[in-house]
């Protein structure tokens, strides 16, 4: 246990340190291996990665304050953190362009293994909007769709209690430290998602509500969904942003028209002209999705039932960036190890993993 600590220490000083950005962090991590190799490398070392002055900081910020108080706060009930190594680290999140390195959360995080969908929207959202969102996510929830989205007021806050009444529940990503609520008018509903979904967030503890953060959050909203649902939209907002950065990822983009005498129509209506679905009901998602829903005696209900066709590709999405243990790999994956080693050792052959000391393997660009 003093090791698992240790190690996870690491990472949340890979995670503080003021100016590493997840792009350093990733580089560093693909060059030596998990993070306490990272900090006993020399500066020499460290420079040949990422900028000198990085590298001094990376080795001179201790960080012991911030360490203490989030294995802290891991240490209360329901409370997780998760690292790019973890078996429980959102698989989905892994395909993405930008995969946080590690992620606070609170709640059931089985649910982040789960096939999941972003429904986005204004937050001063018409009646008719909000009716939309609850009522789309409920479906698409009872329809076994775990609804992703930003606790946001309007539409975000509808999705979320449309979700909260079915059994695939709902994830919350927050823009703010997950032991800050925002806006102050949903801590209720967050509480009641910490309880039955998940509450999760990539930014330190104590990080309070900055403008700057949100489009960075929006980033892990449209990561974690199979697809996006923008549900009304201004042209100059969030909600656009996390439908371009989910089809610059591969997801399909869904959008509900409405009246073209309404601004908060014109964001949909833009994404439609550029691609993305026009849907009227949540079965027209599900049908552009190929969606079978779940019964009790259903495999689909697992989420690994995705990688079940083992192809290499889909392997190398579940190893990520990190250096990944077998038996890591395996839960996320759902393959067996002995089907893993099988496939493995071919890409290790034609360079694109590597076998690493500690029976860890990692993924070759």
């Amino acid at each position: 246990m003093a090791t698992d600590r240790q190690e996870l220490a690491a990472w949340l000083r890979l995670t503080l340190i003021p100016g590493v950005g997840g792009e350093a962090r990733r580089a560093l991590l693909k060059t030596f291996g998990l993070p306490p190799a990272i900090f006993e490398a020399a500066a020499q070392a460290l420079s040949a990665v990422i900028d000198p002055a990085l590298a001094g900081s990376l080795l001179s910020h201790e960080c012991s304050a911030g360490i203490e108080a989030a294995l802290e706060w891991q240490a209360q009930p329901g409370n997780h953190l998760l690292t790019l190594a973890d078996a429980d680290y959102p698989p989905s999140l892994l395909t993405s362009d930008d995969p946080p390195v590690l992620l606070y959360a609170k709640g059931n995080i089985a649910l982040l293994k789960r096939p999941m969908l972003a429904v986005v929207g204004s937050r001063n959202a018409t009646a008719q909007g909000v009716r939309d969102a609850e009522a789309f996510s409920k479906s698409l929830g009872d329809a076994g769709l775990t609804i992703v989205s930003g606790l946001a007021l309007g539409i975000d806050a509808a999705a979320h209690r449309g979700a909260l009444a079915t059994a695939a529940a709902t994830v919350a990503v927050i823009g703010t430290g997950a032991d800050r609520l925002y806006p102050a008018r949903n801590e209720a509903l967050a509480r009641s998602i910490a309880e039955n979904g998940v509450v999760l967030s990539e930014f330190p503890l104590g990080t309070p509500a900055l403008a700057f953060n949100f489009p960075r959050r929006n980033r892990i909203i449209a990561g974690l969904g199979l697809g996006c649902l923008v549900v009304e939209a201004a042209q100059r907002s969030g909600s656009l942003i996390t439908a371009r950065l989910a089809a610059e990822s591969g997801r399909e983009v869904f959008a509900i028209p409405g009246s073209i005498h309404s601004p908060l129509s014109r964001g949909c209506h833009q994404l439609i002209r550029q691609g993305a679905k026009l849907v009227e009901s949540a079965q027209d998602i599900l049908e552009e999705l190929r969606w079978k829903t779940p019964s009790a005696a259903s495999p689909a209900t697992d989420p690994s039932v995705a990688a079940q066709s083992g192809s290499e590709e889909q392997v190398l999405a579940f190893l990520g960036d990190a250096p990944c243990p077998l038996d890591t790999l395996s839960a996320r994956s759902g393959l067996t190890p002995a089907d893993l080693l099988a496939m493995l050792l071919p890409m290790e052959l034609a360079g694109r993993v590597a076998r690493l000391p500690g029976g860890l393997y990692q993924r070759l660009h």
